[in-house]
């Protein structure tokens, strides 16, 4: 046999038996090596929190360990970028949340990512809430005496937040709107901040967080006016609802699983039930609980119109108040 028809045959034969290989190769079930979950923040963030303890959960049920990656900076764009230009396998997920994915795009000019367009929404895992938090000198003692007393005397009830722009300077927006009374905005860059100076007296109040004021709260240094929940806490019975003098007014904040646009819909759908296993064993309750954070376990489906719902009612409020983008 010619020397040119050899080398064809030999090659032709290697390809026929690359090819059961190759489609060994793709037949195999995910996941098949470790995940990358990119964290855009530090340690000790919620979503850093709730990988850490779901992702173990899920490596015992696949075999492949959860590898987290904090990834902060840039108000999460740094990671948030990585995760939109990480292959769409199912091996690079990230945790999002409204701060990054909704507040920043509509509060910031220039974003190196589209939400909509760059990121598959894979599992809503939690939610935290907002409440409003005073000075215990101040006097007003309901979030309906703090309205009265603010209509009263116009401009001089001051909130603190943690920034102009940020999720809870917009929450704050928000609630004296839909109340009906103007405020004094106080910008800190940090939550704590803000905290130190209602401790101090400095300012009369702060619509944040609660799992990040809880221990104020328990001391007795600050008072909680309200929640802003659709019902009251069964751990905080007697605290009302912000909605209660504010008919309809909730606010929060949601953490949730996200992947590259692209990513099979089969291994979506594949995530989102491990995840939201995970969420269902009652030790991961109990921490998720102990954070502060109440667990969704819903489809990705869900989890995209949230998204989309918060963009609507966040991006409406921006226009309302005449806010430029930074």
């Amino acid at each position: 046999m010619p020397t040119h028809l050899l080398g064809r045959l030999v090659l032709y034969s290697a390809v026929l038996l690359l090819v059961p290989l190759a489609a060994h190769a793709q037949a195999l079930p995910y996941p098949n090596k470790p995940v990358k979950v990119i964290i855009p923040a530090g340690p000790g963030d919620s979503c850093d929190l709730m990988m850490r303890l779901i992702g173990p959960k899920i490596t015992e049920k696949t075999g492949q360990p959860w590898v987290i990656e904090n990834r902060p900076g840039s108000t999460g764009q740094m990671g948030l970028n990585l995760i939109k230009q990480a292959q769409p396998d199912g091996y690079t997920l990230g945790c999002g949340q409204g701060g990054n994915m909704v507040i920043v795009p509509l509060a910031y000019e220039k974003v190196s990512y589209d939400t909509i367009k760059d990121f598959a929404p894979v599992a809503l895992v939690a939610s935290n809430f907002l409440a409003l938090v005073v000075h215990p000198d101040v006097p007003f003692k309901t979030t309906e005496d703090l309205i009265n007393y603010a209509k009263a005397n116009l401009g001089k009830v001051t909130f603190g937040t943690n920034g102009e722009g940020g999720f809870l300077h917009f929450a704050t927006e928000l609630f004296s709107r839909q109340a009906g009374f103007s405020y004094l905005h106080v910008p800190y860059k940090t939550v704590s901040a803000s905290m130190t100076e209602i401790l101090g007296g400095q300012i009369n109040a702060s619509l944040t967080s609660f799992n990040a004021v809880q221990p104020f709260v328990s001391s007795g240094k600050v008072r909680v006016l309200g929640l802003a929940r659709t019902t009251r806490s069964s751990d905080y019975p007697q605290v009302p609802t912000l909605s209660e003098a504010v008919p309809g007014f909730t606010s929060g904040g949601w953490f949730g699983v996200i992947a590259p646009t692209g990513t099979p819909k089969e291994i979506i759908a594949s995530i989102n039930r491990d995840i939201n296993a995970a969420l269902k064993l009652p030790d991961v309750r109990l921490r998720m609980k102990a954070y502060g954070l109440e667990i969704h376990t819903e489809s990705p489906e869900f989890f995209s119109e949230t998204i989309r719902s918060d963009f609507s009612k966040w991006g409406k409020l921006t226009k309302d108040m005449g806010f430029r983008p930074m």
